[in-house]
């Protein structure tokens, strides 16, 4: 039987000690001090260990029943279920520089239109669908609040580089990345992928050839090909991210004339970098003087205690520029975003000016009231808790209805994973098949521009965990079964 450290959790409140336990517990699974197969302490014995009632210890074990990670077996017990396989490290060669293939546009195309109507059930789209997942009553509350009392916001333009409000805010919480920003160094942005856009047209131009990770998240390549750039697909581990030595290769011999990374909880994979290969990757490119375009998304959905810093929390000389946006945390709809520019950052405000004007100032004031007052750290605590809960959870779906063979990455933050299913699996084909089931998911073949990874897909993890998104995680695994023509049922199999 697997022991545990005792580690009280006396000082928690009430409600939240079985979540705080279950949690505990979670991460040990993660980490391997619970083995699959091992059994957990008893009940009474858990509640001696911890300090906590019996009330809490049930509680506890039954949400992490539901997420998958553990199964109660007749008068035996509560055993740690056998894990996914985790998706290992693979040699791939990088591809030259090209634009993305017709083909791959295409399906991006096509997936979009799916993803956005309502009639099918998504397991795809990276984006929250319901009001549950972001604080909309308080944010309500702070702009009725601010209109009642400053009419004249509806009125104004909030030229850039914006809300100096909402930059003083965004400096403060940056420290939490280890980022050390002036509210001078701060564009705000209509949404992350603006950022984006602005980066690459400061740092770049038609022709030049941008890095990537690959797999990558599927939007850059229509953005690339837009500016007129050519994409290099990266080498990308699936726990350890970008590989540096073939980065290094890229930049020493001149081919690329900017990078464009999410090393922290990376879309698709889920992956953060370890910290010695993000103070690395810094060092490349001011070594080189290669801007990095730092994807900084889901660096504060990040399921460990502590967060890993930013790769600009390294930048020494201004070649990391970083860029996020509030859409996945908070308010999708405000499409507010913010990037941190380094050498280019003045070059980005006037290119901002001409681009799109302005943001809301009433939109960027709400949100700088509601970061100030705390508000974004409670919801922050909550939302980590919960995705972290439902990966978990989707995983033990997989587990149990997707094909023998089949692994998947093991994220440290956000909300997305990577699935790669046995190679008779063409993930397109299986999509155009869910289709006809008013079913969307996402093949692999999206998110790289030369069209690999056709036996894999990304899920999103976003969506309240109800019958109707159960029932098509199944759904995906029954139709990967038919194709393959392998049986399901790897929980089954191990408890035999």
């Amino acid at each position: 039987m697997a022991e545990l450290i005792p580690d009280t959790l006396i000082d928690v409140p009430t409600e939240t000690r079985y979540h705080q336990l279950a949690d505990r517990l979670a991460a040990a699974i993660r980490r391997g001090t619970l083995l699959p197969g091992s059994r957990l302490p008893s009940v009474r014995r858990s509640a001696e260990t911890h300090r906590v009632s019996i009330n809490t210890v049930v509680a506890a074990y039954r949400r992490l029943e539901d997420r998958g990670l553990i199964e109660a077996r007749p008068q035996s017990g509560f055993y740690v279920c056998n894990a996914l396989p985790v998706l290992e490290s693979r040699v791939e060669e990088f591809s030259p520089a090209a634009e993305p293939s017709n083909d791959v546009l295409a399906l991006i195309d096509t997936v979009f239109a799916a993803q956005l109507n309502p009639a099918y059930t998504n397991i795809s789209l990276a984006c929250p669908q319901t009001t549950d997942f972001y604080p909309g009553g308080k944010l309500g509350r702070i702009m009725s609040s601010l209109l009642r009392r400053q009419p004249q916001l509806i009125g104004q333009y909030a030229l850039p580089p914006g809300s100096l409000h909402l930059r003083q805010q965004i400096a403060r919480r940056s420290m939490a990345l280890g980022m050390m920003l002036e509210p001078t160094d701060i564009t705000l942005t209509h949404g992350c992928m603006e950022a984006l856009q602005l980066a690459l047209r400061v740092t770049t131009k038609p022709g030049d050839s941008v890095g990537l990770e690959t797999p990558t998240y599927f939007y850059l390549l229509p953005l690339l090909a837009s500016l007129g750039l050519k994409a290099v697909e990266i080498p990308t581990d699936p726990q350890d991210g970008l590989s540096l030595d073939a980065l290094e290769l890229l930049l020493n011999e001149k081919r690329l004339h900017a990078v464009i990374a999410m090393p922290t909880a990376q879309n698709p994979m889920g992956f953060t970098m370890p910290l010695a290969a993000k103070k690395r990757l810094a060092k490349l490119m001011n070594d080189h003087q290669v801007p990095l375009i730092e994807d900084g998304l889901y660096a504060e959905i990040q399921f460990g205690p502590t967060l890993s810093p930013a790769v600009k929390s390294f930048d020494t000389h201004g070649w990391v520029l970083f860029c996020t946006s509030f859409t996945k945390t908070l308010a999708p709809d405000f499409r507010i975003g913010w990037m941190a520019g380094g050498r280019f950052a003045e070059k980005l405000r006037h290119l901002k000016a001409v681009s799109s004007m302005s943001e809301s100032a009433l939109l960027s004031e709400t949100l700088a009231v509601f970061l100030e007052s705390g508000g974004f750290d409670h919801h922050l605590r909550t939302l980590r808790r919960r995705y972290a809960a439902q990966v978990d959870e989707a995983k033990s779906l997989i587990v149990r209805y997707f094909p023998q063979g089949t692994r998947a990455t093991q994220p440290k933050g956000g909300f997305v994973f990577w699935v790669d299913l046995p190679p008779a699996v063409d993930t397109v084909r299986l999509f155009e098949q869910l289709l006809e089931e008013k079913i969307c998911m996402t093949p692999g073949t999206l998110y790289s521009p030369s069209g690999r990874y056709r036996n894999a897909l990304r899920l999103s993890c976003c969506y309240p965990f109800n019958a109707r998104y159960t029932e098509a995680l199944a759904r995906v695994g029954r139709r990967a079964c038919e194709i393959s023509g392998l049986p399901p049922g790897i929980v089954t199999q191990a408890a035999e």
